[in-house]
């Protein structure tokens, strides 16, 4: 769907990723994490995604300034989806990103429980990008590229938001390990 860079611009986004940590130590600080990612994305990985995962990431460091709890995660992915939202002019439903985004960010709002335990609803939250993400498979596409394609020729899930469950999936397992 659309025009057919989705994957290529997620692999070269890892590919800088990768080359980043060999070369540089990661910041410890979360905000600065984020920041620090949005900046290599923005330079880096091209195409629209790029853009909106910059967006994303810069306003998700904004809740993680001066704060040492597991709900600043789930404050922080709110930001990113609200400027996501603001900049790019998708919504959820659109089939886009957004879709996975948003029902992995409904699952993070578990963390805003005193006894929230980071790893089960990060899992949870991956599950729910997935579900979502195969979802778009039946919708009609309201925003990005694919809502420039017959919704005839719309026959897979929308790749965006396969790719968004994707680098959530890969988050989780980098913290198992």
């Amino acid at each position: 769907a659309g025009d057919g860079d989705c994957g290529h611009t997620h692999a070269r986004a890892a590919r800088a990723i990768q080359e980043w940590v060999r070369t540089w130590p990661p910041p410890a600080a979360p905000a600065q994490l984020l920041s620090a990612l949005a900046d290599l994305l923005l330079e880096k990985m091209g195409g629209s995604s790029g853009v909106l995962y910059g967006l994303f990431l810069t306003a998700a460091a904004r809740p993680l300034l001066n704060r040492n709890d597991l709900s600043m995660w789930a404050d922080a992915m709110d930001a990113g989806i609200e400027a996501m939202q603001r900049y790019g002019g998708a919504a959820p439903g659109d089939r886009t990103m957004l879709d996975s985004l948003c029902a992995a960010a409904q699952a993070l709002h578990a963390l805003r429980s005193p006894d929230a335990d980071l790893l089960p609803v990060l899992a949870a939250a991956v599950q729910s990008a997935e579900a979502a993400a195969e979802a778009t498979r039946h919708m009609e596409a309201g925003a990005g590229r694919a809502s420039y394609i017959s919704s005839g020729q719309l026959l897979q899930p929308d790749p965006g938001a396969v790719a968004a469950a994707a680098v959530l999936r890969a988050v989780l397992e980098g913290l198992r390990s």
